[in-house]
């Protein structure tokens, strides 16, 4: 016959108790029995050396419901109330002193907060309300109080008395949480309560009624003992995050070891011309901090009318603090490290979201971050786009809205919310719209699933983003004027249908382990945008997770995100192998909205990695205790992310500088203020003047560039200036290779152009069509002159037919 569970489990822990443990026996057991509760108590006597246990067998001899656990040698009060709650069977546990110093009447408070919404009900006498009928010594006191404020600081923040000794849990996550305590002296109830909201159960302190008892058990030696323990407990917590930070950036280190091989020479090969922009962006930044001037605009690239950077992502939020370093070793040191702490630190932070607020295993959370931070998406954004790596920030938003959702400090941590906001816009905005798109859609099924819990969320939740949008106002709403109504500000960015091809979301990129280089660049724009590329088992394997865990409350609604994302991420027209179907897509609807008119739509898969991520993570924490079940599933997770491992990205030697822009030589020819004009001019395809730029120290504004702007009377952003003659003319040549035919038309308008740019010099350098532009640029210049590795036309030489001296500059 099955004995039914009781409401309440009281654990006692006692040591040398035998003076008291019988009159607090009888005070619990009268109480409890007034109260319509089932009940059971529980005494640990931990090795006492007098008659506490013969105490508590003359009390279970007269009430059944009293059981003694004996534990031979004195272990300490922590393994005591562990060895005791392990062995409760009750719906709550309380947990009280065999001193009673809290009075059994308190239990009535506690379990009004466990009835509100608690996990944990802890009597305290340092909250509102508490009355301390009898007070310590002065010296235990404040020994008492400075061990209060070091375990606030250390390990426990916002908990103001962890020490009171009458502490109420939902019985079945006590027991969880019991199981996984270590420490065994006086601190083992930190720990319990820090293991509690490490798994995002809620902590609440009741004031409770406490009066000193004369004879104590705490000693002041105890204090430091305890303290030694909370130091242990702060370690303890500190090594395993650490520890998977510290794997995660050996990973990210391998992935980027061709770089780093000498990261002052070597460029991503698969990146195109996006090395050379960044370390522009992280050079002209650091040149804006040192000179105090505006980090949202230059005219060092398309000069005269310049950049607007806060509309370009320049990262301020990481280009900003890192500048110390580009001035000290360079923009290509700063890339380098970007890239690879950048996706350590995105590792590391979805591995904190999910140890804390999704699963128990420290291995699960960990398989999890992992695919967060090495997904085929996020590799090959890798090549080039650090914003799209440096991810850390997401899962600290993500884990403060679910402290909102919990209701526990709304004001706090709708601030927290609005500065990490403020500062994922530094970082990068698109990634903050695709954050919100997975996030609504997660909002959205999980209120259907669970409308009644949705409903109580509601409020702190609205309440909290109301907070979050007005810091967030405040710390970016003049950047953001800035961006979209600034100089060089645009509408929206100019770009054709970028959707994935349904197949590439069951193919493998080019840097996956089982990645074809061609059937890759067949089903993606560039080796930059392959951003879906799973695998078929990876899917087959999301769809078995849903499946198998869809009665957890997450479930359901991560399945929705992977799914809505996948959709979406189609484009306008469903397209298969390269062929389009006329098939729709829902993009097409969306797509017209403000802000997402300006979205790659093949980059919505992104959404589906931190939700795979999450399932992986949850799939792993439950792994069958059943040998033949935990095969299969440990099978299962190896066949599908074995293929999706990621190889290291390829880097490979850059030409060197010409000795014009790496020595100097410039300065003879280029007055302050005054451009250079290279031929080609810098753009999409080619921005290698850039970098020659960065390598002359930024002393000279380059005319046009590689950036993004605004194009026609509609301002529509396009990469790069708007063309001029000169300029077409040039990219012509660079990329056919033919020399034009060139008349008094062509050199009019280089005669215009160089005018507008407010040029001193043109400069032809290493090229693989040199011969082709030296001789369009001597018939529109006349002949040039050699230095320092390049062929240059100096503007004020430049004679007007007919007319004399060609340009003035004064």
């Amino acid at each position: 016959m099955t004995t039914p569970q009781p409401d309440l489990s009281v654990v006692i822990p006692a040591y040398n108790e035998e003076g008291r443990l019988g009159r607090t026996l009888a005070q619990v057991a009268d109480h409890l029995r007034g109260t319509p509760l089932s009940w059971e108590i529980v005494v640990v006597d931990d090795g006492s050396a007098d008659g506490t246990a013969e105490v508590a067998e003359r009390a279970a001899a007269s009430e059944p419901r009293v059981r003694l656990v004996r534990d031979p040698v004195n272990g300490g009060k922590g393994h005591a109330v562990r060895s005791g709650v392990l062995r409760t069977t009750g719906r709550q546990v309380l947990v009280c002193d065999a001193d009673l110093a809290t009075p059994i009447e308190e239990l009535a408070a506690l379990r009004g907060a466990l009835a509100s919404g608690a996990d944990a009900a802890i009597g305290s006498r340092a909250v509102s309300g508490a009355r301390i009928e009898t007070r310590q010594t002065r010296p235990r006191e404040t020994l008492g109080v400075l061990a209060n404020l070091l375990i606030r600081a250390l390990v426990l923040p916002g908990v103001a008395d962890t020490q009171c000794g009458f502490k109420l849990f939902d019985g079945d996550k006590a027991r969880a949480v019991f199981g996984r305590g270590r420490l065994t002296g006086w601190a083992a109830d930190v720990e319990i309560l820090r293991l509690f909201r490490d798994q995002g159960w809620r902590v609440r302190e009741v004031p409770v009624r406490w009066a000193h008892q004369p004879v104590s058990r705490v000693r002041p030696y105890h204090y430091l003992t305890a303290l030694a323990e909370v130091l242990r407990l702060r370690v303890g917590l500190s090594a395993r995050p650490l520890a998977v930070s510290a794997v995660f950036l050996v990973l990210s280190t391998l992935l980027y070891a061709h770089l780093w091989a000498d990261p002052w020479s070597r460029y991503l090969t698969d990146g195109g011309q996006d090395q050379n922009q960044w370390e522009w962006f992280f050079a002209v930044t650091a040149h804006n901090v040192a000179g105090l001037g505006n980090p949202l605009f230059t005219t060092l690239q398309n000069h005269p009318s310049g950049v607007n950077l806060m509309a370009n992502t320049v990262m301020l939020g990481l280009s900003i603090p890192l500048a110390p370093l580009t001035l000290a070793l360079g923009p290509s040191v700063t890339w380098a490290v970007v890239l690879t702490a950048g996706l350590a630190a995105t590792g590391t932070t979805w591995y904190l979201l999910f140890a804390r607020h999704l699963v128990r295993s420290w291995r699960a959370a960990a398989v999890g971050a992992a695919f967060c931070a090495f997904a085929p998406p996020i590799v090959s954004h890798g090549n080039a786009h650090p914003n799209f790596v440096v991810l850390f920030v997401i899962p600290l938003i993500i884990g403060r809205l679910v402290l909102l959702v919990r209701r526990q400090r709304v004001v706090r941590d709708g601030v927290v919310l609005g500065l990490l906001a403020s500062y994922q816009v530094y970082l990068g905005e698109e990634v903050l719209l695709l954050t919100a798109v997975g996030l609504a859609v997660f909002w959205l099924v999980y209120a259907m699933t669970h409308p009644r819990r949705a409903r109580t969320a509601a409020a702190p939740l609205a309440a909290g983003l109301a907070l979050a949008a007005t810091v967030g106002i405040g710390l970016t709403g003049m950047a953001l004027v800035h961006q979209f109504f600034g100089p060089q500000s645009y509408a929206s960015l100019i770009h054709g249908p970028a959707g994935n091809d349904m197949l590439a979301l069951v193919s493998y990129a080019t840097r996956s382990l089982a990645g074809d280089a061609d059937v890759a660049a067949s089903l993606s724009l560039n080796p930059t945008e392959q951003n879906a590329f799973f695998g078929w088992p990876l899917l087959a394997l999301t769809a078995g997770v849903v499946w198998w865990l869809r009665r957890l409350p997450a479930v359901p609604a991560l399945g929705a995100v992977t799914l809505a994302a996948m959709v979406l991420s189609l484009g306008p027209e469903i397209v298969v192998g390269g062929t389009p179907t006329g098939v729709p897509g829902p993009w097409l609807a969306m797509s017209r909205l403000p802000l997402f008119e300006s979205v790659l739509e093949s980059r919505l898969t992104m959404v589906c990695v931190p939700a795979i991520g999450a399932l992986l993570a949850l799939a792993a924490d439950r792994v069958p205790a059943r040998p033949p079940a935990r095969l299969l599933l440990c099978l299962a997770l190896a066949e599908a992310l074995l293929p999706v491992a990621p190889t290291p990205i390829v880097a490979a030697d850059r030409p060197p500088v010409p000795a014009f822009f790496a020595q100097g030589l410039w300065r003879e020819y280029v007055r302050p203020g005054r451009a250079v004009v290279t031929a080609p001019l810098p753009d999409a395809a080619d921005a290698t003047p850039l970098h020659w730029q960065v390598a002359a120290g930024l002393g000279f504004p380059l005319a046009e560039g590689y950036f993004v702007g605004p194009f026609g009377p509609d301002r529509q952003g396009v990469y790069g200036a708007p063309p001029r003659p000169t300029s077409a003319l040039l990219r012509e040549v660079r990329d056919s290779g033919a020399v034009p035919a060139i008349g008094e038309k062509e050199r009019a308008s280089v005669r215009e152009d160089l005018a507008f740019w407010r040029a001193d010099v043109v400069v032809l350098g290493p090229h693989h069509r040199q011969a082709a532009l030296r001789t369009t640029l001597s018939a529109l210049l006349g002949p040039g002159r050699q230095e320092g590795g390049v062929w240059l036309w100096k503007v004020a030489d430049l004679v007007q037919p007919g007319r004399g001296p060609a340009l003035s500059h004064g």
